[in-house]
């Protein structure tokens, strides 16, 4: 049997029409010394029982599905199943470039002192698929690399875990909603070894019902408190990553939107016709990005 080298983790919860749509793309092409892990909050929309179909087939490796306290729990119990050299979380409802992220782990490999591996990052809103941005964090990067700050935060989309690296930064905090905001800050504080990739191995999508959606002004406010007095974090801009803040604003006006075709069984998604060719467009998107350029990686000051 194949070392496994790189574990898919997925965390999901009453999120049917993108599971389906990752696993197709994810499926025929998972390697032998690959595994996915797959945590369910106890779905009831029919995840579950796809899920357990999938397991039951030997087509995901790692199953199961009960309650989670919260985000965090979730993520924590797919990290700690988890046994490839390498973890990445796919978040069930973005994009993911798996040559990009094959590229990642490949670089984690051939550098065994590397814990975490970061990328660029695209972005669209579902409601308006047509229109793309890119993030990245190089400059705040550069400056943490360079000992100009203590801290950076980066969004956990992109990222990639060395798993035995978990015992030095440990897992996401579970008292924490916005927790790619915390991790980012630890890790970066703890000084654990952090290589840039500049393509991108993921496009985020802003949908409804995402996790981050019910968070409330009052518990950023009270969740970077916390971060910056126990990490001396001056800030940035985006004390709460950019992408958190846009999807929180996503889920919580993207049901007020009027005049757009929606499916019977989630009256704030498009028909499953239509996602699935809007999410085949922004595959074809990622996938011509990453063609476009020629991508290195920055590790100590150097790029490879």
């Amino acid at each position: 049997m194949a070392e496994i080298t790189l574990s898919y983790v997925v965390v999901t919860k009453n999120r049917l029409p993108f599971l389906k749509i990752l696993f197709a793309h994810l499926l025929p092409v998972l390697n032998p010394d690959e595994e996915i892990v797959v945590v369910d909050g106890d779905s009831t929309d029919g995840s579950k029982e796809y899920l357990r179909g999938l397991y039951d087939e030997s087509k995901i490796h790692q199953f199961i599905s009960e309650p989670d306290k919260n985000q965090a729990h979730g993520w924590n119990k797919g990290f700690l199943m988890a046994g490839g050299t390498i973890i990445k979380k796919l978040i069930d409802d973005d994009v993911h470039d798996l040559n990009a992220i094959r590229k990642c782990r490949d670089f984690m490999l051939a550098k065994p002192e590397i814990d975490i591996c970061i990328s660029n990052n695209m972005e669209s809103r579902l409601v308006n698929p047509g229109q793309t941005g890119e993030t990245g964090r190089l400059s705040y990067y550069r400056q943490w690399k360079a000992g100009q700050s203590k801290t950076f935060t980066f969004s956990d989309v992109s990222m990639l875990i060395r798993r035995s690296s978990l015992s030095f930064i440990g897992l996401y905090d579970t008292q924490f909603k916005m927790l790619d905001w915390e991790y980012s800050l630890r890790c970066s504080y703890l000084n654990a070894k952090i290589a840039y990739y500049t393509g991108f191995n993921s496009l985020s999508v802003g949908t409804p019902g995402n996790v981050s959606s019910t968070a409330t002004r009052e518990l950023f406010r009270k969740e970077e408190l916390i971060g910056k007095t126990k990490y001396e974090y001056p800030g940035d801009g985006s004390d709460i990553s950019t992408w958190s803040r846009i999807k929180i604003w996503l889920g919580k006006t993207y049901y007020h939107l009027k005049n757009k075709k929606t499916s019977l069984l989630d009256p704030g998604l498009p028909a499953a016709d239509d996602l699935e060719s809007i999410y085949s467009s922004y595959y074809q998107m990622l996938e011509d990005r990453n063609k476009a350029g020629d991508w290195t990686f920055i590790y100590d000051g150097d790029d490879y």
